[in-house]
């Protein structure tokens, strides 16, 4: 393999470590700390990710997409501070404004918008209704199954997963993706969570290998090769947090049919 080659695989790799560090640490801080911390990060990082949706979808409407990410934030931040389940409802106004926004796109803004929206929320009912332990599993869970992705992917390379909408995602790092977050669930059910833990984390890495796949076929659509240039060597917060919104909208759904197996406080 040539110095060149071998550049190009990993070029990105200092800066994507360097940024991603900085996202650990803020993110360990706001998790430990909980309550009004937490919330105001998933408040910011909800408003964001709606702007880099709304950017690529309707290039031409630069104000609008401002817009439509601080009336996010804003209507994320009513619901948490009115505190009442039918609040959610206040979500809806985001994927709605959307789809006018976005003529030709409507269903795909109005879609992945509320599942941004339901992401936000999620996280911060998710911390606070089933403690520390809870939230830090499904972000392992995400995180573990994209570092064992990248790396055995970029590693080990092989068949493409679905090279037409993701060319750069293989079956041999979207598997070591899955084995990575089925071992994440063992060492949590060992920790005092269900053992449920160990069979619905693989099924939580996957949705966040599709919302990664839903995110990556906007981006081709769209022409763009990042949400947003934010993040050093992960381009936008939509990059980075697409798998998890993947899957804490499928752990959201999880919960409305069984208990979820979760650590306590």
């Amino acid at each position: 393999m040539s110095g060149g080659s071998a550049s190009g695989k990993w070029g990105d790799l200092v800066p994507r470590l360097a940024s991603g560090l900085a996202m650990v640490v803020i993110g360990i801080a706001a998790i430990w700390q909980g309550g009004a911390i937490f919330a105001g990060l998933s408040v910011l990082v909800t408003g964001l990710m709606v702007w880099e949706l709304i950017t690529m979808l309707a290039p031409g409407r630069p104000g609008k997409a401002v817009g439509l990410g601080l009336v996010a934030a804003a209507l994320l931040s009513f619901v948490f501070v009115i505190h009442e389940p039918l609040g959610l409802v206040y979500l809806l106004i985001v994927p709605i404004v959307a789809a006018i926004i976005t003529k030709g796109r409507r269903g795909v803004a109005a879609a992945y918008s509320l599942a941004i929206m339901l992401t936000g929320y999620g996280l911060v009912a998710l911390r606070e209704g089933a403690g520390l332990g809870a939230i830090t599993w499904i972000v392992a869970v995400v995180v573990v199954s994209d570092i064992a992705g990248y790396f055995v992917g970029r590693t080990v390379g092989g068949p493409k997963f679905w090279p037409k909408v993701s060319p750069k995602k293989t079956w041999s790092g979207t598997v070591a993706g899955w084995i990575g977050a089925a071992i994440v669930g063992a060492i949590f059910a060992q920790l005092g969570g269900g053992v449920a833990m160990i069979w619905i984390s693989p099924l939580l890495a996957f949705a966040g290998q599709l919302g990664d796949i839903a995110e990556s076929a906007i981006k081709r659509w769209t022409g763009v090769k990042d949400s947003s240039s934010l993040i050093p060597g992960h381009g936008g917060v939509l990059d980075r947090f697409d798998a998890l919104t993947g899957a804490v909208v499928v752990l959201m759904l999880i919960s409305q049919v069984m208990p979820l197996p979760l650590t306590g406080h």
